[in-house]
């Protein structure tokens, strides 16, 4: 017997003693927020002073759940929340009330594209085999919203694989996309630990074309990895023509903020296909499956 299974024998387990401490004993003391264990006590929970515990607990829950579901690395997807899977484009044109909105929602159409190109690398991440032992690699990891996330985790169901879903918590709802496993379908709320749970297993990246938030994602990575604190992986931008329209990164380089051989740091890409043959070559395996 293991000093574990000797030790839950020993004691009772906390569910059994949150279950009797949820008894209905109404006296003055009992009554009192104060008599409440502390790890049922939510506006204890929610105190400013117990921020480093809340931040422990963000960053354990998602990590347990995942080490349980045998996850050992993820395909990441980053992108916008907005670009319409090709079968809406038109309704946002078409819903258009002036010329500036009904340009807006054109341009957004032209990227429905990679709502295609998304899926299709989501299915080909999806499909790569679970091991002798149940261990699961590339598994497809989205922020669980709308759009380019939507994308990749219906990509992952075409599939009939798990995906993970990031959702945060923001004043306006957003609920997690209809094709995230519900039992890989968390939610933050601290972005700097929705971000780490991102990075923490990635073996691959992908990026689309996106606003703030892709930015933000995008940029930390290339930072991290062009310091050193994390080893590289393949990153891969879909839509050079869009990324160099918002971005000059050759004059970042130019400039001297950056190195040029910092512009290596990632890959564009155009298709699914493209993506995958990038994260072949960087892994130098062609067993890798759908390489050639």
């Amino acid at each position: 017997m293991t000093k574990k299974e000797i030790e839950e024998r020993k004691f009772r387990p906390a569910k059994q003693e949150a279950k009797d401490a949820a008894k209905n004993l109404h006296t003055p003391q009992t009554m009192s927020a104060a008599y409440k264990l502390a790890f049922q006590d939510t506006d204890f929970l929610l105190r400013e002073d117990l921020r480093p515990i809340r931040f422990q607990l963000e960053l354990l829950k998602p990590e347990l759940l995942m080490n349980e579901a045998k996850i050992e690395s993820t395909f990441v997807f980053y992108g916008s929340a907005r670009i319409p899977e090709p079968d809406r484009a038109q309704e946002r044109i078409d819903a258009a009330t002036t010329d500036k909105e009904r340009e807006i929602a054109q341009r957004l159409a032209a990227k429905s594209k990679y709502y295609t190109e998304a899926r299709k690398l989501a299915g080909i991440a999806a499909r790569y085999p679970v091991d002798e032992h149940g261990h699961q690699n590339f598994v497809v990891c989205s922020g669980g919203g709308p759009s380019i996330m939507e994308a990749a985790n219906r990509g992952a169901a075409d599939a009939e694989a798990p995906s993970i879903g990031m959702n945060i918590v923001l004043p306006h709802e957003q609920a997690p996309n209809v094709y995230v496993t519900p039992e890989l379908s968390f939610q933050f709320h601290y972005f700097a630990l929705r971000k780490m749970h991102f990075l923490l297993r990635a073996r691959a990246l992908a990026v689309f074309p996106g606003g703030f938030g892709t930015f933000d994602e995008m940029f930390e990575l290339l930072t991290l990895v062009q310091t050193g604190k994390m080893k590289p992986i393949p990153i891969l931008l879909f839509g050079k023509e869009f990324w160099t329209k918002v971005v000059d990164f050759e004059a970042l380089a130019d400039e001297g903020v950056i190195a040029h051989r910092d512009l290596d740091l990632f890959t564009w890409v155009e298709t699914a296909e493209d993506a995958w043959s990038a994260v072949c070559h960087f892994y130098k395996d062609d067993n890798l499956m759908g390489c050639e």
